[in-house]
């Protein structure tokens, strides 16, 4: 296929929560560590996750979800993904998900959770192993 650049990644902030935080400083770890971010801001709709993922060419959604809603927005942002033909890119996220939610979630087709306590390190290195590799400068 030939992908040129560095890797995409939209952060998102689906459904009502309104705690930012953790997801700016996610945001930041990972433009630091030379990918592109773009991040949606809060009260995003899946419907608007997705767009822009597609318009923004991403290869990655990376979603923080406080709120307890993760089973309903993951699986719905993965919905979309299919409607739209853009299952390529990769779903991950974090936030206050309970490790029984985790499996299914993973079932589902969310490629990775990370839970409090996750180093940004670790979201960086999982993020350059797992989605598409940036092309030789």
């Amino acid at each position: 296929m030939g992908v040129t650049g560095p890797i995409r990644v939209v952060v998102a902030k689906p459904g009502l929560d309104g705690h930012d935080r953790g997801a700016k400083v996610i945001a930041r770890a990972l433009r630091d560590a030379g990918m592109e971010v773009i991040y949606t801001g809060l009260h995003q709709t899946p419907e608007q996750i997705v767009d822009t993922a597609i318009q923004e060419d991403a290869d990655a959604i990376g979603m923080s979800i406080l709120s307890g809603a993760h089973n309903t927005l993951f699986v719905r942002v993965l919905e979309l993904l299919k409607e739209r033909d853009a299952e390529d890119i990769k779903v991950f996220g974090g936030g206050i998900i309970p490790e029984a939610d985790i499996p299914p979630l993973k079932e589902k087709g969310v490629a990775e959770i990370f839970t409090p306590g996750a180093t940004t390190a670790s979201i960086v290195d999982w993020v350059n192993a797992n989605v598409r590799q940036p092309a030789e400068a």
